[in-house]
C-alpha cells in the first residue's frame, strides 16, 4: 500500500509541474478513461480455460512422432509449455475440484466421482466464481466440473447457466443401445444404469465433425467468443471442456484415416512393477464396461492396437475443434488481450504394465499436457520445472491480477512462466485409493520429485511404519520396470520426510450433493 500511494504521490507532483494548458489536457484524459469502461476492462485480460478429458500427453510438442495434433503444437508455439506437470488424482472428478478449488483431493476428503465439493466446502470460492466476484463473465461449457455418477455442476461459478455436451455419444445406431441409453451414457447423465446394455468402445463413422459432442461444442464456443467480443467493456473467463479423447473413442472416419494402423507399436513393458503391491496397478475397470471389451483377461494384440488407434482418433478430433475455437479467437482480435490455459485433467495408460485407462499412481497416469499462453511470456519455450494442477488456480489469479484466496494448496509458477528455468516447487503430490486385499481401504500418497516417486500406500490415520512403499527411478527405469522401494532405504527416507510435511489425508466424505442443490451450500 505504501508503494501504491508514494506513485501516487509522485504522479501528483510531475502533474502540479506541468504547464496549465497541458496539465488540463492529462486531466482531461484521466477523466475518459475513468469513465470510458473499455479502456479500464482492457487492463484486465480475458481467459481461456481448455480443459481435456483423459488427454495424456500423446502430442507432437511433447515429442511424439506418430500423433497429428497440429492445433495444440501452434498453440504450444506461443506458449510457455510445461514438460513436468502432474495431476493431484488421476481421475475426473477429483482431478477437475482441484484445478476449479485449488485444494488436494486429500484437503477435500473426496476420490470418488460422485461427491460434489461443496459438500466439503460449502464456501469455497472457486477459480470461475472468484474471477465473476471481480468482474469477469464467466462461462463454462462442456466438461469442466465432472458431471454424472451422482455429481453435479456448480451455477455459483457461471454469469450463465453451465452449457452442457454429452460425453458418451455416438453417430452410428450399431453403436448404440437398441432402445434408450447405454450403461455408460447413463452414468454420465444421472439416470439410473442397473440392467442397460453397454456401448461399443469405439467408432468410425462417416459423419461430420459436429455430429458429436465435441464438434457441438466448438460451435458453441465459437458462438460465445463472438458474444464477447460485442462486449469490449466486460473480459471474459470462458472455460471449454473438451470430452475427447475420453472412451468411447468415438470420431469421424476420417481422423482414423490420418493414421497407418500398423505404425503402432504395443506397450513395450506389459507386466506390472517388480516388487509392487498387488493392487497398485489396476487392469481397465473403466474400459470393460464396453460392448466389445472382455470382463477378464488380457486383452489380444489386434485389439490393443484398436484401442491406440482409436486413442489417436480421438486426440485428433479434439485437436481439429481446438483449431476452430483458437482461429476465431485469433480472427476476432482478441487473442492479444487473452491468457489461454490447456490443460489435461490426467493421463491415461495404453496397456503399459497391462494397465489400460488411469486409476492410478503410476506415471502415465499422472503425467499431464499443461500449455499457458499470455500477454507478456515468451512464445514457444519449454520448462522442466516441477508443477501440479493446484497450481493453476494461483497462477491465473496473478496473472490477471487478482489476489488469491488464503489457503490454497497450489502455489502460483507465474516465476517459471517468465523465467522456464525457475523451479517452482521440489516436489508434487498426487493420490489414489485402493481396496487392499486384507486391510480394505488404503490410500496411496505420491511425491514426484524430478528424478523420483515415492507412493505411500497405507490406511488414513494408521502409524507411518504400517505402509507398503513403491519407488521409481525415472533417470534409471523411466518405465518403471522395478519397484526400488526395499533397495534404496535412503531415498526413501528423504522423500517420506518431505511426505510427511503434508497434512495426512482425510477420509472420503459421504453423501453426494442432490441435484437441485448443486452449487448451493449444503444444510
Amino acid at each position: 500500500m505504501q508503494i501504491v500511494v508514494s506513485n501516487q504521490c509522485l504522479v501528483f507532483r510531475l502533474w502540479l509541474q506541468c504547464p496549465c494548458v497541458l496539465r488540463a489536457l492529462i486531466t482531461l484524459l484521466l477523466i475518459a478513461n475513468y469513465f470510458c469502461p473499455s479502456a479500464r476492462a482492457a487492463q484486465k485480460p480475458n481467459v481461456l480455460l481448455i480443459c481435456v478429458d483423459d488427454l495424456k500427453p500423446v502430442l507432437g510438442c511433447y515429442g511424439d512422432k506418430l500423433v497429428k495434433s497440429p492445433n495444440i503444437d501452434r498453440l504450444a508455439a506461443r506458449s510457455v509449455q510445461l514438460d513436468r506437470a502432474f495431476c493431484n488424482q488421476a481421475v475426473c472428478a477429483p482431478s477437475r475440484n482441484a484445478l476449479l478449488t485449488g485444494l488436494r483431493p486429500q484437503t477435500l476428503g473426496i476420490y470418488d466421482l460422485g461427491t460434489n465439493f461443496r459438500r466439503a466446502r460449502p464456501d469455497a470460492v472457486t477459480l470461475p466464481q472468484l474471477f465473476k466476484q471481480n468482474g469477469w463473465h464467466t462461462e463454462g461449457m462442456g466438461k469442466i466440473f465432472h458431471v454424472g455418477h451422482g455429481n453435479h455442476e456448480d451455477p455459483a461459478s457461471w454469469s450463465l447457466p453451465h452449457w452442457t455436451a454429452n460425453v458418451i455419444a455416438y453417430a452410428s445406431p450399431a453403436s448404440k443401445a437398441k432402445s434408450g441409453l447405454t450403461r455408460e451414457e447413463a452414468l454420465f447423465a444421472n439416470q439410473p444404469a442397473q440392467g442397460l446394455p453397454r456401448g461399443a468402445a469405439w467408432e468410425s463413422a462417416d459423419v461430420p465433425d459436429h455430429a458429436l459432442p465435441d464438434g457441438a461444442l466448438a460451435d458453441h464456443a465459437i458462438e460465445r467468443l463472438r458474444a464477447a467480443k460485442e462486449k469490449p467493456d466486460e473480459p471474459f473467463f470462458l472455460a471449454v471442456g473438451f470430452v475427447k479423447p475420453h472412451l468411447p473413442f468415438v470420431a469421424p472416419k476420417k481422423y482414423w484415416d490420418l493414421y497407418d494402423r500398423s505404425a503402432f507399436k504395443l506397450a513395450e513393458v506389459r507386466t506390472p512393477p517388480e516388487g509392487a503391491p498387488s493392487y497398485a496397478p489396476q487392469f481397465g475397470g473403466e474400459l470393460r464396461q464396453y460392448s466389445d471389451i472382455p470382463d477378464v483377461g488380457p486383452l489380444n494384440d489386434d485389439l490393443q492396437r484398436t484401442l491406440i488407434h482409436g486413442y489417436h482418433a480421438a486426440v485428433s478430433y479434439m485437436d481439429a475443434q481446438l483449431g476452430r475455437v483458437l482461429a476465431e479467437l485469433d480472427r476476432l482480435g482478441l487473442a492479444s488481450n487473452t491468457i489461454i490455459v490447456l490443460w489435461g485433467d490426467h493421463g491415461w495408460h495404453l496397456g503399459d504394465h497391462s494397465i489400460w485407462c488411469k486409476h492410478t499412481n503410476y506415471e502415465q497416469a499422472a503425467h499431464i499436457p499443461l500449455l499457458v499462453a499470455a500477454p507478456g511470456l515468451k512464445a514457444g519455450v519449454k520448462s522442466g520445472s516441477l508443477v501440479e494442477t493446484v497450481d493453476i488456480y494461483p497462477t491465473l489469479c496473478e496473472l490477471a491480477g487478482l489476489p488469491a484466496p488464503a489457503g490454497l494448496d497450489g502455489r502460483s509458477f507465474v516465476p517459471t512462466l517468465r523465467d522456464p528455468a525457475a523451479p517452482t516447487k521440489d516436489h508434487t503430490i498426487h493420490v489414489y485409493p485402493r481396496n487392499a486385499p486384507g486391510k480394505g481401504p488404503v490410500i496411496g500418497r505420491a511425491i514426484r520429485t524430478e528424478r523420483y516417486r515415492l507412493v505411500e500406500w497405507k490406511k488414513i490415520g494408521e502409524p507411518a511404519a504400517t505402509a507398503e512403499l513403491e519407488l521409481y527411478d525415472y533417470e534409471a527405469d523411466p518405465l518403471e520396470r522395478k519397484n526400488l522401494a526395499a533397495a534404496q532405504p535412503e531415498i526413501v527416507a528423504q522423500l517420506r520426510a518431505l511426505l510427511a510435511k503434508h497434512p495426512e489425508a482425510k477420509p472420503q466424505i459421504s453423501g453426494a450433493l442432490p441435484a437441485k442443490k448443486a452449487g448451493v451450500p449444503p444444510k
